[in-house]
């Protein structure tokens, strides 16, 4: 699966920053080769494409202006997360973390961005077949990157709603792995709450505690102590979700792990969702309810400053999250 190794060619003229993006001639690796995106084509037969066969990441680069760097964030994490997710799949073999970390930043790294990125790895079943299994089909492995601002806007807090679509257990299809199919599920959740005029969805696990947002981890604050869904209430297993407990016990505040009563959330202090799309974003209202104040609140403040001060290198504590893309002398 592996050909093309990652090269030692110099970066390319940098992208203006916040230029419109030609899909199309973005470097993507595909199929064992760094090609335009334009050459990256697959059949309509292919297995993945027909019945959602498929694991990726959602991985974030950071671009540091006064450094002019641009930092991968827990890319090792990733690609530790979606090679579990591989064995899930029945795909094997895949690179090692060393390997597909590599590739990943020669990706990001030919593209020669100098804005915040979002990058996509992606093994997914290649066959061309039909029927509905796992076992005896090929897989390959693409990645993309593209320039990516916010996935909703934060600034103010979001506003969510409870989602009459329930989160998939772990024994109909895995949520603790990022499977291509299995994110049908979180569109239902999606479209219900921005159709219905909120920014963000809240799901709930089928005896009623509080799981996930669509696409991201939940925290709730009471007492100034953060508390957070456990794997076990059908949560993905979260790199920023991580992240975020590390930060807030690095700021003296306790964590707690364990399930969330749907009333908890309406008399919480604060509220706030994480992950690699939304980042860290306070939550102002939930189903017509403010939380707290209704403004982001202190705590909720203090983890989201303290987060984008960490991605773009400007914490020496966390340093060790970051990956940088471009050499420097």
């Amino acid at each position: 699966m592996l050909t093309e190794k990652p090269s030692g060619t110099p970066a390319p003229a940098a992208r203006t920053a916040g230029a419109p993006v030609d899909l199309d001639s973005l470097v993507c690796y595909f199929e064992g080769r760094f090609v335009p995106m334009s050459e990256a084509k697959v059949s309509i037969m292919t297995h993945a494409f027909m019945y959602g066969t498929a694991v990726f990441e959602g991985i974030r680069a950071y671009w540091n202006a006064e450094e002019g760097q641009l930092y991968g964030l827990k890319i090792r994490e990733h690609v530790e997360r979606i090679r579990a997710n591989c064995r899930m799949l029945l795909m094997e073999p895949v690179p090692s973390v060393d390997e597909l970390s590599a590739l990943i930043v020669e990706t990001v790294r030919r593209n020669g961005f100098r804005e915040d990125t979002y990058i996509r790895p992606s093994f997914y079943k290649s066959s061309r077949a039909i029927g509905v299994r796992l076992h005896h089909l090929e897989h390959q492995l693409y990645i993309v990157a593209l320039p990516f601002g916010n996935y909703i806007e934060t600034e103010h807090g979001v506003r969510i709603m409870s989602s009459s679509w329930r989160r998939n257990a772990d024994e109909a299809l895995p949520a603790r792995g990022k499977i291509v199919g299995g994110y049908v599920n979180m569109a239902f959740q999606k479209s219900e709450a921005e159709l219905n005029g909120f920014d963000e969805a809240l799901v709930m696990t089928p005896d009623g505690h509080a799981s996930e947002a669509s696409a991201a981890n939940l925290f709730v604050v009471r007492d100034g102590v953060l508390i957070t869904p456990p794997v076990s209430d059908d949560i993905l297993e979260g790199v920023t979700r991580r992240a975020i407990v590390e930060l807030a016990r690095d700021e003296g505040l306790a964590v707690e792990v364990r399930s969330i009563d749907r009333s908890e959330l309406y008399i919480a202090d604060e509220v706030f969702l994480c992950g690699t799309g939304v980042q860290v974003s306070p939550v102002i209202e939930i189903d017509h309810r403010k939380v707290g104040s209704g403004e982001v609140g202190p705590i909720g403040r203090q983890i989201r400053d303290r987060y984008f001060d960490a991605v773009r290198g400007r914490i020496p504590a966390y340093r060790h999250w970051l990956t940088p893309i471009y050499e420097r002398d």
